[in-house]
C-alpha cells in the first residue's frame, strides 16, 4: 500500500489515538499528584513523586541513570531537581558507592508510598476491578503501552536523523 493511501486510512484514527493519549497523560498526571497529597504529599510535582515510586519499586535501590531509564527521561536535571526535593524532605537518602550515587526511600518515604497505595486500592483499583472479566486486562494494556511507547521512540529517532 503506498504512503498516501496509508495516510489517508490510518490519519485520523491516529490522530484520536494521540488525543487520547495526550488526556490520558494528563489525567495520570493529575491523579498522581492529587493522591500524592491526599497521603501527605502536598508540594510535590507528579514527577517528584514518580520518581519516589520508582526509588521504592524492586529492589529499592536506585542510580539516577536507573530512575531515568525506567521513566524513559532525558533531562537527567529533571530527576536530579527531584531526587534534592525528595532528599531535602526526608523521603529519600543518597549513599555513595565507588563513583555512584544509590538512592533509596527512608522510613518516611516508604510510609508515603504505601499511603498511596492505599489511597490508589481505595479509588482506582475497586473502580477498575468493576471490569474484571470483560474486556479488560491491565497486563495486555500494559504489554501494548509499551510496544506504542517503542513505535514512538523509533519514529522518534527517524525524525531527527532523516534527512528533509
Amino acid at each position: 500500500m503506498e504512503l498516501k493511501k496509508l495516510a489517508e486510512d490510518f490519519s485520523p484514527a491516529l490522530t484520536q489515538l494521540e488525543i487520547s493519549l495526550i488526556v490520558t497523560h494528563n489525567a495520570f498526571q493529575q491523579w498522581v499528584s492529587r493522591c500524592g497529597v491526599a497521603a501527605g504529599a502536598a508540594g510535590f510535582s507528579s514527577l517528584e513523586l514518580l520518581v519516589l515510586h520508582m526509588i521504592n519499586y524492586g529492589n529499592g535501590t536506585k542510580r539516577i541513570a536507573d530512575i531515568c531509564f525506567a521513566l524513559k527521561i532525558e533531562d537527567t536535571h529533571l530527576v536530579s531537581y527531584a531526587l534534592k526535593k525528595l532528599t531535602k524532605a526526608d523521603l529519600v537518602v543518597s549513599r555513595k558507592v565507588g563513583k555512584d550515587t544509590f538512592f533509596s526511600c527512608t522510613a518516611t518515604g516508604k510510609g508515603l508510598v504505601d499511603e498511596y497505595g492505599r489511597i490508589r486500592d481505595r479509588c482506582l483499583v475497586r473502580t477498575l476491578s468493576r471490569f474484571a472479566g470483560k474486556d479488560l486486562d491491565l497486563g495486555e494494556m500494559a504489554d501494548m503501552l509499551r510496544v506504542l511507547s517503542g513505535l514512538y521512540e523509533q519514529a522518534a529517532r527517524q525524525a531527527e536523523t532523516a534527512p528533509l
